[in-house]
């Protein structure tokens, strides 16, 4: 029975991402492990992996424990449990795990796989920063097995900077999007209706949605002053993420001295994503830097028109005609977009239309053949 761990820097990782290939590998017969930061405090994680680990990783790459205290516990865990295959996600867990695991691999007893959800030296990024990481990222390439990119600007990326050989590279379109539960079939108009009486939308009322965690990078203020440029006040932003509550207060009280705090509405992480995304005219997403972002491909499911930022990752799902593209942090460009989308509803319907002729590739069940591939080459080849 091959023996899978799975690694990250903290468990939302397997939550919003990798239940799946669990499952998925665990019906093949496989042990499928996980660890991360206080991963045993996940229930969910709990119940689909065989076991979890708890590691004291810190998502400040700063921290000391990251190169003190983890590696006792990965090097400790690997030689107890004899993984055959180690696949580990998010930059510092990555870092840190394939560093401490090379003398491993080196003996040919376990193969390390990377999946980079977007690298964090990109086009626009600090070129400080850029530096750093594109040389930890080459460091990491030299303890790697196989590194699997999600995007065609990373696959570039990857072998212009030689961060691996060429055949050691993978291109998968992202880590998979279940079809059937974002299909529009699926959503009632009583969902939709629901959605609406919990806003306390009028009938002429209009979301735009945003589905993207708390953070610097998503900018989220700058749909906020977009709303407030547009001055419709029949149009709603609607946020689902959840984040640190300083940037959520920052947030809100920016739309209150903007004036359009009734028209702002954070809902903190939901479940019923399909329903917001089917009660919306569009999708927006600004943010600086993505890998390829799985609430795009989602709206495409739904057949709903998108507005993203021209960058890595967005920029593979929108090109085409298949969605707005707009500069980063470009305030009128958004609200123009929004605009469009509003005095356009025909056009939008076809372009949310076309992004949904395109999710064939992104299918969960075509990722999970494409893993199932790699893992095979990694073991026997």
């Amino acid at each position: 029975m091959p023996k899978l761990l799975m690694v990250a820097t903290v468990s939302s990782v397997f939550r919003d991402f990798l239940f799946p290939f669990a499952d998925y590998f665990r019906s093949q017969g496989w042990q499928v492990d996980a660890m991360a930061s206080k991963v045993s405090a996940c229930p969910q994680c709990v119940k689909t992996f065989d076991r979890v680990w708890d590691i004291e990783f810190s998502r400040n790459p700063l921290e000391l424990k990251n190169l003190f205290l983890a590696p006792q516990t990965i090097r400790a865990v690997v030689a107890q449990e004899q993984y055959d295959l180690v696949h580990v996600h998010t930059p510092i867990a990555a870092f840190i795990t394939r560093y401490t695991l090379n003398n491993l691999r080196k003996q040919n007893k376990t193969k390390v796989i990377y999946t980079a959800h977007g690298f964090h030296f990109h086009s626009g990024g600090n070129p400080l920063k850029n530096a750093l990481f594109l040389s930890l990222e080459k460091l990491g390439g030299a303890w790697t097995d196989y590194l699997v990119v999600i995007n065609r600007d990373d696959e570039h990326s990857a072998k212009r900077f030689q961060l691996v050989r060429s055949e050691q590279i993978v291109y998968m379109p992202g880590i998979g999007v279940e079809l059937n539960y974002y299909n529009r079939h699926n959503v009632s108009e009583t969902d939709i209706s629901k959605v609406r009486q919990e806003l306390q939308l009028a009938p002429n009322d209009q979301i735009f949605l945003t589905i993207a965690e708390f953070t610097l990078n998503k900018r989220h203020t700058d749909m906020v002053r977009a709303l407030a440029r547009l001055g419709k006040s029949e149009i709603h932003l609607v946020i689902a993420g959840s984040g640190p509550k300083p940037l959520m207060d920052a947030t809100q009280q920016l739309a209150i001295e903007l004036g359009v705090e009734k028209q702002v509405h954070l809902l903190g992480y939901r479940q019923d994503i399909p329903a917001l995304i089917c009660a919306s005219v569009a999708t927006l997403l600004v943010s600086e830097r993505e890998g390829l972002p799985r609430c795009i491909m989602e709206s495409f499911c739904l057949e709903t028109p998108v507005i993203g930022t021209d960058i890595r990752g967005i920029r593979d799902l929108l090109l085409d005609n298949r969605g707005l593209l707009v500069q980063v942090g470009d305030i009128e460009e958004i609200a123009a977009a929004m605009n469009w989308i509003l005095d356009n509803p025909q056009k939008s319907k076809l372009m949310g239309q076309r992004g949904h002729e395109h999710m064939s590739a992104y299918d969960l069940n075509n990722i999970l053949k494409l893993h199932q591939d790699l893992y095979h080459k990694a073991l026997f080849c």
